[in-house]
């Protein structure tokens, strides 16, 4: 973006183009010193994402869409959408409604964390290397908050039957608003769960989870920005492993032979690896970014039973 629309030493918002309103929008946000991790990680994509989203036009311009005037209510919706951004501190995700995850557009509020697993990745690759996606007929998507995890995966396997879980209703509005959107009623089950105890009897070969795991120092300093997500969806105790330790625990009765469980611990993952040195944890190494996913495969939970049992 940045090469497309280069930078002029000062922005005029009266006989402006498309290509000043952004540059004058990215300006904003770096002086207002907005924090990105929600959707784009520079001032100047966003900005070009928020006024597109402000005035109507798809964010993929053209040069030629880049030299056009903007009416003066186009610079007026432009300038609210960004004045709104810098004084809240909102994500902007959360203006526009709409976050990109795997491919594909979800709808988010405030009820869920925006999409932004390094768990794309391993959908986009349908798993491989690490599981045979001919072998998995039923997935489980643990803390599915806005269901991007859960939705993305039965889009790319389009064979799969996927429940998606998790402990917060206001969550789960959002996650259906989601399987509608992408007409996913008929293979993608909603269910208001605490971890595995609505689905006690049901068995998966894939379970993934992107769970609450940022422990009480990262917590505390989370930016501004972060602050407007739900803290149910973040905040995991002292250490980070409030809900993976239990999860490692009961994931083990629900996973069918040679299955396997998938789980983004980020930060925490020097935690979890210190609590089990004895566990055998494949860290996932991915090619865009990201860090702190690791695979366990059920014989694996199984032949640790005896050391997870002991752990509180």
């Amino acid at each position: 973006m940045r090469k497309m629309i280069g930078q002029p030493d000062k922005i005029p918002l009266s006989h402006s183009t498309l290509r000043d309103l952004i540059l004058w929008g990215e300006q904003q946000l770096e002086s207002h010193q907005a924090y990105f991790g929600h959707g784009t990680d520079n001032a100047l994509d966003e900005a070009a994402w928020l006024i597109s989203h402000a005035i109507g036009l798809p964010v993929d311009f053209t040069d030629d869409e880049l030299e056009k005037l903007v009416n003066e209510q186009d610079i007026n919706a432009a300038q609210a959408c960004i004045k709104q951004r810098t004084k809240s501190k909102l994500p902007a995700a959360y203006l526009t409604h709409e976050a990109w995850f795997a491919g594909y557009p979800f709808y988010v509020d405030e009820r869920v964390l925006v999409p932004r697993s390094p768990m794309a990745e391993l959908i986009l690759k349908h798993f491989h290397p690490w599981v045979d996606e001919n072998k998995i007929d039923r997935a489980l998507d643990l803390c599915t908050g806005s269901g991007c995890i859960g939705i993305a995966t039965a889009l790319t396997l389009p064979k799969v039957q996927v429940d998606c879980t998790d402990v917060s209703q206001e969550a789960l509005d959002v996650a259906k608003i989601n399987v509608e959107k992408h007409h996913l009623d008929d293979r993608v089950q909603i269910v208001q769960s605490d971890l595995f105890s609505s689905v006690k009897s049901r068995k998966y070969d894939l379970i993934i989870s992107n769970p609450p795991y940022v422990d009480a120092e990262d917590m505390a300093a989370l930016p501004e920005e972060y602050r407007h997500e739900p803290q149910l969806g973040l905040a995991a105790g002292e250490d980070g492993l409030k809900l993976i330790i239990p999860v490692l625990q009961q994931a083990s009765a629900h996973l069918n032979p040679g299955g396997a469980i998938i789980v983004e611990v980020g930060n925490s993952e020097a935690a979890l690896a210190e609590k089990f040195p004895q566990l055998p944890f494949t860290w996932i190494e991915f090619e865009y970014g990201g860090h702190g996913v690791f695979l366990l495969y059920k014989e694996e939970l199984d032949a640790a039973a005896a050391i997870l049992k002991n752990i509180n």
